[in-house]
C-alpha cells in the first residue's frame, strides 16, 4: 500500500512509502510486453537498501525468475498494479540465469551488472565516499592504486542480500524478551531504502501492530531467525500504533521519533 503522501521537513520530494505485502504480486511490464509479477526483494542488510526485484517470470521464461534493479521501474499505475520497467523482454531472456533461491554472490552481481551496462553499486559509493590520499601529498599513481585496491576488495566483499520474504515472520527480540515478529517492510521509493519494520505484536499485545527503524535494530540472527531491537517491550508496548489503511505521514513519523527521543532520518 502506498502510504504517506506530504512531505517531511526539509525534504523535497514528498515521503511514499511501499508495503512491501503490497509490493509483491505488482505487474512488471517491459517494452514489449509483460516481463511477470514481482515475487521477491532482496536487500542489502548493512545499508537496508533493496538491491534487486526478483521478477516471477511465469510460463514464457519456462518459469525462471530474473532480477532487476529499482533503477529501471518507472512511476506506477496504483490502479493496474503495474510497474513500467525500461527494459525488453529479449533483454531479460537473455541476462544471466541466476538461482533466486540461492544466496547471490558478488560474482553474479558483477556478471549481470556487466551485461545490463549498469553502474556497480558496490564500488561508486566506496570509492566516492572513501578517504584517499589528497593530490598534494601522493602522486597519482598512488591515489589511482589505492582506488584500485578498493574496488577489488568491494568486487569480493560479501554482498549481504537477504530475502525479504524469508525475513517476514523472523521474531523479533525486545531487550527483556520476545514481542512478535516481522510482518512487512516498508519502502521508500526514494533510493528504496527500508524505512521501517512493520512488527506484529499481537501474541503479546492483542492486534496491535507497531513500526520499528531499521537503526533501531542491534542486530539480526540468521540462524534463530531473529531480529534484536534496542528497545524493551514496555517501551515498544506503548509506542504510537500503525495502521496499514491510514499508513505513514508526517505526524506520525514525527510522533514516532518523539515517543523515542530518536533523531529522525531526515
Amino acid at each position: 500500500m502506498l502510504s504517506g503522501e506530504n512531505g517531511i521537513g526539509h525534504r523535497v520530494d514528498p515521503l511514499m512509502l511501499w508495503s512491501f505485502e503490497h509490493l509483491r504480486g505488482y505487474t512488471l511490464r517491459a517494452t514489449d510486453g509483460t516481463l511477470g509479477d514481482v515475487h521477491d526483494v532482496l536487500f542489502d542488510d548493512t545499508e537496508w537498501t533493496v538491491r534487486y526485484l526478483v521478477v516471477d517470470t511465469g510460463t514464457w521464461l519456462s518459469g525462471r525468475r530474473a532480477l532487476i534493479i529499482p533503477a529501471v521501474l518507472d512511476r506506477p499505475d496504483p490502479e493496474r498494479r503495474e510497474f513500467p520497467v525500461a527494459l525488453t523482454k529479449e533483454q531479460v531472456r537473455n541476462s544471466p540465469d541466476i538461482d533466486t533461491d540461492k544466496p547471490v554472490s558478488r560474482e553474479q552481481e558483477t556478471t549481470l551488472y556487466g551485461y545490463y551496462g549498469w553502474p556497480n553499486y558496490w564500488v561508486m559509493p566506496a570509492a566516492e565516499g572513501a578517504a584517499v590520499p589528497p593530490a598534494a601529498a601522493a602522486p597519482e599513481s598512488r591515489i589511482r592504486a589505492e582506488l584500485e585496491r578498493r574496488v577489488k576488495e568491494a568486487e569480493h566483499a560479501d554482498p549481504h542480500l537477504r530475502s525479504a520474504r524469508e525475513v517476514s515472520g523472523y521474531y523479533i527480540e525486545a531487550l527483556d524478551g520476545d514481542i512478535g515478529h516481522v510482518e512487512d517492510f516498508l519502502i521508500d521509493d526514494n533510493g528504496w531504502r527500508i524505512r521501517y519494520l512493520v512488527a506484529d505484536t499481537r501474541n503479546w499485545l492483542p492486534g496491535k501492530q507497531v513500526i520499528l527503524s531499521p537503526d533501531w535494530v542491534l542486530r539480526i540472527d540468521w540462524n534463530e531467525r531473529t531480529v534484536h531491537v534496542d528497545h524493551n517491550r514496555e517501551q515498544i508496548k506503548n509506542s504510537p500504533e500503525y495502521d496499514p489503511s491510514t499508513g505513514v505521514d508526517q505526524a506520525f513519523e514525527s510522533q514516532l521519533y518523539d515517543y523515542y527521543g530518536r533523531r529522525p532520518y531526515w
